[in-house]
């Protein structure tokens, strides 16, 4: 009976053990994160750059170009962006068409012409400068 006690207190120890290694796990694996400068998950980076590579095309029509510009300033207006100082540039070459954390300007932008569109930049592996040219 002695020994059957001892084994069950050694077998909590050990489980004990293991759940608390797993939880130091857990919090490396997450802190890892903040410490990338990021500030974001791995999930959350590829769901923010998946706004705007979708764009990213040698053959682009104004009208997506528009779109692209109106993701670019809702994404600059989201206040978890805002507080984060997470903000994505789109410039447009040859216009005065912009669109940034200060402010837009599409005019210049031709709904029939074609575009080049490129995502120069990254910051932290999230996306924050886009080039358009027009062809």
């Amino acid at each position: 009976m002695e020994n059957a006690s001892k084994a069950l207190i050694i077998a909590g120890a050990i489980l004990l053990s293991i759940l608390l290694i797993s939880l130091g796990i857990m919090i490396f694996t997450q802190a890892q994160d903040v410490i990338s400068g990021s500030g974001m998950s791995k999930a959350e980076l590829q769901t923010f750059n998946s706004t705007f590579t979708k764009y990213e095309n040698d053959n682009v029509r104004g009208s997506v170009v528009r779109s692209l510009m109106q993701e670019a300033i809702a994404s600059n207006a989201d206040q978890g962006n805002i507080d984060a100082g997470r903000f994505v540039t789109v410039t447009v070459t040859g216009t005065s068409a912009y669109a940034n954390s200060t402010g837009s300007n599409t005019s210049g932008i031709s709904n029939t012409s074609s575009y080049d569109v490129k995502i120069t930049k990254y910051e932290n592996g999230r996306v924050s400068e886009i080039t358009v040219t027009k062809k």
